[in-house]
């Protein structure tokens, strides 16, 4: 595949088959995506990735102490609340994967079975646990390099028939993460990234988000027209 047709072919996938994914094609997309660049080459990421089992047994803790009650404990900062134009972007996203899973606004079970699936990393067969070094805890720049190296891992994937979603949902309990997925404490939990092979029929995996124009991203400075 042409790189272009990655990027713009590429979307967050949801819903996947139950085939296991060969542990050989889930290092071949981490050896590639680990390309990414990083702040003076630190490469402070790490990789814990998970699947059979040990998944399993994090899908029901992550599961079972959402229902309880108990606060998540990302550890990452979290902002709070989305407001204004972010706000309007997120419930554009949700109105398209609501109506494509024909969940009706007053279906309360409906939707507490989608958030609920997030929180079991949507099935997939496969999760990479994104970790930085927490020697470098506190700042920007090992978790703008996260950031780098999950995206590069999603096209990586993508580019090799596998679908992927970013999901902090499924970090949401990161004891039951550490845990079950051997995370010493010398790594801080940035996120996990589902991984699978698309499942087509499922109807959210159809679902294409929006993209703001370059004019309302980018100021040019400088350039003649």
């Amino acid at each position: 595949m042409q790189y272009d047709d990655v990027v713009r072919g590429r979307r967050s996938i949801r819903g996947y088959k139950p085939d296991p994914v060969p542990k050989a094609l889930v290092r071949e997309v981490i050896e590639m995506a680990m390309r990414a660049p990083s702040s003076f080459n630190t490469q402070p990421w790490n990789f814990y990735v998970v699947s059979g089992e040990p998944l399993d047994r994090i899908r029901a803790g992550n599961t079972e102490r959402i229902l309880a009650g108990v606060p998540e404990s990302r550890e990452f900062r979290s902002h709070g609340a989305y407001a204004g134009i972010h706000r309007d972007r997120q419930i554009e996203v949700a109105k398209q994967l609501f109506g494509a899973m024909g969940i009706a606004r007053d279906d309360k079970d409906g939707r507490q079975d989608w958030v609920l699936r997030g929180f079991r990393q949507f099935d997939a067969p496969v999760s990479i646990v994104v970790t930085y070094d927490r020697s470098i805890f506190g700042g920007d720049y090992g978790p703008f390099d996260c950031g780098g190296v999950a995206n590069a891992i999603v096209n990586a994937a993508w580019s090799r028939g596998l679908g992927c979603v970013i999901n902090s949902q499924g970090i949401m309990q990161s004891p039951v993460v550490r845990e079950h997925a051997g995370i010493p404490d010398d790594q801080v939990i940035m996120t996990c990234i589902a991984m699978g092979f698309p499942d087509e029929s499922f109807p959210a995996n159809a679902v294409v988000s929006l993209r703001k124009p370059v004019d309302e991203a980018a100021v040019f400075v400088g350039f003649d027209d």
